[in-house]
């Protein structure tokens, strides 16, 4: 099964339709997808990578391989509740603290900084466009994850190093992401990416041509009522190569109140009399808009 793939440059011409329902299928039955041709310069893409696996070399490697988890591991002890992964956390929304990271030059603080802000508009743009597809108004995901400085993003740079015994520790153990919505800048030559779809765990293949890897946290699949699902995966380790993981997550911010969108939901808390009374004018008709009509009288709205 290939991963479905997004192509941006045709949200503006006549494959618009056909476009918007690949990605609502790719939400809908995968909870993840490639997005090609999304504007981001690749020579932009490139500087990052280039810079974060610079500054694991000369800031992380060392001490990773000195660290109790590689230790336990030479000891082929238990490793089931760890990592295989040397990760550090940056936030750049509603504030930044890139520049309070240990070590982070400033050519590199610089380069995030412009890569995030053409990541924001990526993800706003994929918000409108999930809010479009659940029929929803357009800035619907936007405004749920917003406090006063809007929604929130931060990243995790992550390095899945070499590893002796792969078959011995997971790079990064099966989860679903909390948050929103994830955009991932990774590897272009080492695997190690695996999604769980239809009881199988399916490889992600390294991004070619600098393709944004993108899936669905739980919060999607709450606002969108379980019609947009997180889906499970994990990462492998690698015995000949190291992995790189940028992974940026438009969320929520902190304070903000979740709920499924009220349009999205069935209805509920009604009198089975009153279905059957509407029911039987409208039996030969769409369910849709009884559905829609009962919800509105059982919510007083007339």
């Amino acid at each position: 099964m290939a991963v479905p793939v997004i192509d941006f440059s045709t949200l503006n011409g006549d494959k618009r339709g056909e476009t918007m329902a690949l990605l609502h299928e790719a939400c809908q039955k995968w909870g993840c997808f490639l997005i090609e041709n999304h504007e981001i310069e690749g020579k932009l893409l490139e500087k990052v990578k280039k810079e974060i696996n610079s500054y694991y070399e000369e800031n992380l490697k060392e001490s990773f391989y000195k660290s109790e988890i590689a230790k336990s591991l030479e000891k082929k002890q238990n490793t089931c509740d760890i990592d295989w992964e040397s990760s550090f956390f940056i936030w750049h929304r509603p504030t930044s603290n890139i520049r309070k990271t240990s070590n982070l030059s400033e050519e590199l603080c610089k380069t995030m900084d412009e890569y995030i802000e053409k990541l924001v508009e990526l993800a706003e743009k994929l918000s409108e466009l999930m809010s479009e597809n659940l029929g929803l108004e357009k800035e619907y995901i936007k405004k749920a994850f917003s406090g006063s400085d809007g929604p929130a993003m931060g990243t995790k740079v992550a390095k899945y190093p070499e590893c002796p015994f792969p078959e011995l520790v997971r790079g990064l153990r099966e989860h679903t992401d909390a948050g929103g919505i994830i955009l991932l800048l990774q590897d272009d030559k080492v695997p190690g990416l695996e999604f769980f779809k239809d009881g199988k765990w399916i490889e992600i293949p390294p991004s070619k041509n600098n393709a944004i890897f993108v899936n669905t946290g739980d919060q999607i699949e709450v606002l969108s009522n379980g019609l947009y699902k997180s889906v499970v995966h994990r990462v492998m380790p690698d015995k000949n190569g190291s992995r790189l993981s940028i992974a940026s997550f438009y969320n929520p911010v902190g304070e903000a109140i979740i709920s499924p969108a009220p349009k999205l939901l069935y209805p509920s808390n009604y009198c089975y009399g009153d279905y059957l009374e509407l029911y039987g004018k409208t039996k030969f008709g769409e369910k849709a808009p009884r559905f829609e009509s009962i919800k509105n009288k059982a919510n007083g709205h007339y």
